[in-house]
């Protein structure tokens, strides 16, 4: 006894086909994806880099401005960097005492609310 075909196998090769070119699609998206994240990263960090970097500077000239600056008002050749340091001391005892690390979880919470993260909290949610 012999069972007819009537073209289910020549059906299931191409379901097959079509089931293996839609996991190589998803695949080669999924590698996209992935490829747009990683790019972003790499822009934001170069971005974060270079803004960091000009800012110090920008910090470390005003700081000397100010310091001969106020050199010129006190007619001191020291006391003005003096008073420039003193005001960099009491900054960072007030960032180390005085300011909790929630502050800055909180501040990165905000900036990283629009990213990798918002699309992985909606996925959690569904």
């Amino acid at each position: 006894m012999t069972i007819p075909d009537n073209g289910t196998r020549e059906k299931s090769t191409n379901i097959m086909e079509n089931l293996m070119g839609y996991i190589d699609t998803r695949i080669d998206i999924i590698r996209l994806e992935i490829q747009e994240k990683l790019k972003a990263a790499l822009v934001n960090t170069i971005h974060a880099v270079l803004l960091g970097l000009v800012g110090f500077m920008c910090l470390i000239f005003v700081s000397i401005f100010l310091g001969l600056l106020l050199n010129h008002l006190l007619d001191s050749s020291f006391w003005g960097f003096g008073i420039v340091a003193l005001f960099y001391v009491i900054l960072l005892v007030v960032l180390i005492v005085g300011l909790d690390k929630k502050v800055f979880s909180d501040i990165a919470d905000k900036s990283l609310n629009n990213t990798i993260y918002k699309s992985d909290k909606r996925e959690k949610s569904i």
